[in-house]
């Protein structure tokens, strides 16, 4: 009951009439989508990202003249843009419910509805913006717009033009490569569409080992929904074991993830460490669960994708004015406290608009109902509401 409330506050629940030929296993399974410990730590997973890169950001164009400083922030740097990985991990979690429950069809138009309207919109201020300042001219080549609007950067070899948004580029990758084998697997048995895309997914997984996380996810979805579990009085301890064991390899170095960083064992430390964590932290009355259950960070969780894509622009803003009223002294902890102080509030402001206007007004416009709603009981006609994945993931966003 406390979880259900909690689902509510986060999205507000919204009364709608029930499906065509809806049944109560479906209602029930539905209900059970919404998990707070992955919904919350979708908002940790933006802020980690976020608060990375004001601090990598100015250790590269503000304090870029003093080594000191980008050693004293390297670690929470790195902790930082870790949460990417962790993005992919809630990923995959989220996902499977959604890529069993529709059609291939129904899912693709629900992932492209989810996130290609804002991710749209922020491209095209992108591309205004660096048109007129020409700060990155190699960026307005055609080639570079039509991969960075068709996701298809990562084969090309170009670069996504929304700050952050490289991920995106993996996330859809991620959902199609999953559909079509659910597709083959289950919704329509093949043994040679499941061989093909087996294959394809073999070598993508080759090329791209960052989708190890995403697989991760799902396999903690999995034993998540057979009620595997360790015993209950050993779980927190587990947990908290866990997350120190990811929060001090993830702040040990950056990495992107590429075939060859998986010969360092840190590499391999934190995507275990992240998946043992995931699993601990988004079982009943974990302690993640505990802590996140409040309104807050239900709140940040549900405006995390548009805090992901969003903050990079706020932050430049603010740094550019923090700049110029010269508000970055030798003082540098005063300086940072200010800037998080001032530059946080000012990014959540801009996130919460972004969110109630591009995000979700698309999706309710198509669907008529809101991206995250409440479990509820099957008697009041209300249908719960799935728990999609948002993101996407932090890395080589211009800092």
């Amino acid at each position: 009951m406390a979880e259900g409330n909690a689902a509510a506050w986060a999205a507000g629940e919204s009364r709608e009439p029930p499906q065509e030929a809806g049944t109560m296993s479906r209602r029930k399974a539905r209900g059970s989508d919404f998990n707070i410990a992955a919904h919350g730590l979708r908002g940790i997973a933006a802020l980690m990202v976020f608060w990375g890169h004001l601090l990598g950001g100015t250790a590269r164009h503000i304090y870029d003249s003093d080594p000191s400083y980008a050693r004293t922030v390297e670690a929470m740097w790195h902790l930082g843009t870790a949460g990417v990985v962790l993005f992919f991990v809630i990923s995959g979690f989220v996902i499977w419910p959604s890529v069993i429950r529709y059609s291939p069809g129904q899912f693709a138009l629900r992932r492209f509805v989810r996130l290609y309207p804002l991710f749209f919109v922020l491209t095209l201020l992108f591309l205004a913006l660096n048109l007129a300042t020409h700060s990155y001219p190699h960026l307005n080549d055609p080639r570079t717009v039509a991969a960075a609007f068709t996701f298809t950067n990562i084969f090309v070899g170009t670069e996504q033009l929304t700050p952050n948004a490289w991920s995106l580029s993996f996330e859809v990758m991620f959902y199609a490569l999953t559909c079509a084998a659910v597709y083959y697997a289950v919704h329509r048995p093949s043994r040679i569409g499941m061989a093909v895309t087996g294959a394809i997914c073999i070598g993508f997984l080759l090329v791209f080992p960052i989708a190890a996380f995403f697989l991760g996810g799902i396999a903690v979805r999995l034993l998540h929904d057979r009620g595997i579990a360790p015993p209950s009085l050993l779980a927190p301890f587990l947990e908290l074991a866990a997350l120190a064991c990811f929060a001090l390899y993830a702040s040990m170095s950056w990495f992107a993830y590429v075939p060859a960083d998986f010969a360092n064992p840190i590499a391999l430390m934190i995507l275990s460490s992240s998946l043992i964590y995931f699993y601990l932290a988004v079982l009943p009355n974990s302690l993640t669960t505990l802590c996140l259950r409040s309104s807050q960070a239900l709140y940040i969780g549900t405006i995390s994708y548009s805090l992901y894509l969003v903050h990079p622009y706020t932050y430049y803003l603010c740094r550019m004015a923090f700049d110029r009223l010269g508000l970055f002294t030798d003082h540098q902890l005063a300086s940072m406290a200010l800037f998080f102080a001032i530059t946080t509030p000012v990014t959540v402001a801009a996130t919460h608009f972004v969110h109630k206007t591009i995000e979700m007004m698309p999706y309710r416009w198509v669907f008529g109902q809101k991206i995250y709603r409440a479990p509820s009981s099957a008697s009041d006609g209300q249908e719960a509401g799935e728990q999609d994945p948002d993101r996407t993931t932090p890395g080589a966003a211009e800092s």
